[in-house]
């Protein structure tokens, strides 16, 4: 489909040539996916990118996978999946105001935490003992997406996902900018679920943290925003002030010692590494007897591909599963279903 001798996609490939800064990554120029494909109409390849990790499995699981806050009941708390629309959104508000890629940025936001375990953080320390070679989720994001899912991505958007984490460097800005929408995304919100848990009181935090970035969540993710753009503004990084980045770092170290480390979102840590360790065990003995030839690197892999990708209800349920005596009658009786079918007229 042609309008006026040019599909859309090369419509908005010119609209990026024009519009977008020097610095950006245009999708025309993409380095590419491994295994070549015919262009798209309608989409560029970061657009298909995007499109590609939103319709993935991975994704749609994260919305079962723990943030900080181990299954709460509460429907309002983060979970791993509104964590990384909260990031997207981040992301493409700083890349749109320095004139960068908004798809590319949007993509490797959606991605960067697809190798996120079940519980969290504490889920991943676990799979780092467990696994010879350690666990890192993104390195498991980049696997997902290239062999598990094999989504065929561009070299882009995975060198994107696999460098948004601190000790690492991605090649593109639009990297960049995931990477630091990342840290705004969870510190802000970390804060808003915490006090919502009553494990701290909006006045615990440093007075100086609230006067420099203000004691609501809008204001103080504005703050952020508005010294980024400013300061990496037709830049070839993306950076904040010295003093908002020493603000950052001290209101960040405050939610480790006071929140991450050290509180009752702590309690059932031990508890839900032990699930994983043993499932992880369970299943590697399973898979040596089922397959006898196979080398234990390769049974231990297998299943930390499979557990690590579980949701927080569904390794519970594996783990009631494979441990726990069922009882003689399992029935569901359902009663607030037919409470619900009587109160609507149903017959």
């Amino acid at each position: 489909m042609k309008i006026d001798g040019k599909t859309v996609r090369e419509r908005i490939e010119e609209q990026e040539r024009l519009n977008l800064s020097a610095l950006a990554s245009k999708s025309c120029c993409t380095k590419g996916r491994k295994r070549f494909e015919e262009p798209c109409e309608l989409r560029t390849e970061f657009q298909r990118d995007r499109d590609r990790i939103l319709h993935s499995k991975a994704f749609r699981r994260l919305k079962h996978k723990t943030q900080v806050f181990f299954s709460p009941y509460d429907d309002h708390f983060r979970t791993r999946m509104t964590h990384t629309l909260e990031v997207s959104q981040i992301a493409r508000t700083i890349s749109r105001a320095l004139n960068l890629n908004e798809d590319l940025t949007e993509a490797i936001a959606l991605g960067h935490d697809l190798g996120h375990t079940p519980f969290g953080h504490s889920g991943e320390r676990v799979l780092n003992e467990l696994m010879p070679a350690g666990y890192k989720h993104n390195v498991q994001s980049v696997r997902i997406v290239t062999f598990i899912e094999d989504l065929n991505l561009t070299q882009e958007t995975i060198d994107g996902i696999l460098n948004h984490s601190y000790d690492y460097n991605p090649s593109t800005l639009e990297g960049k900018v995931v990477r630091i929408a990342d840290k705004i995304a969870y510190i802000n919100h970390d804060i808003q679920d915490a006090i919502r848990a009553g494990i701290i009181k909006i006045e615990d935090i440093p007075k100086e943290s609230i006067e420099y970035f203000s004691s609501q969540n809008r204001i103080r993710i504005t703050k952020f925003l508005n010294d980024i753009v400013e300061n990496s503004y037709g830049k070839d990084t993306i950076l904040m002030s010295d003093e908002c980045f020493k603000q950052f770092i001290k209101l960040r170290e405050w939610m480790f010692d006071n929140v991450y480390n050290n509180s009752p979102a702590k309690q059932a840590e031990d508890k839900a590494q032990n699930v994983i360790k043993m499932l992880f065990e369970y299943y590697c003995e399973e898979l040596k007897r089922i397959y006898p030839s196979s080398s234990e690197k390769d049974v231990m892999q297998t299943v930390c591909d499979y557990v690590s990708g579980m949701t927080d209800r569904y390794v519970l349920i594996k783990f009631e599963e494979n441990f726990l005596p069922e009882p003689l009658i399992q029935k569901n009786h359902d009663e607030f279903l037919y409470k619900l079918a009587e109160m609507n007229g149903l017959k």
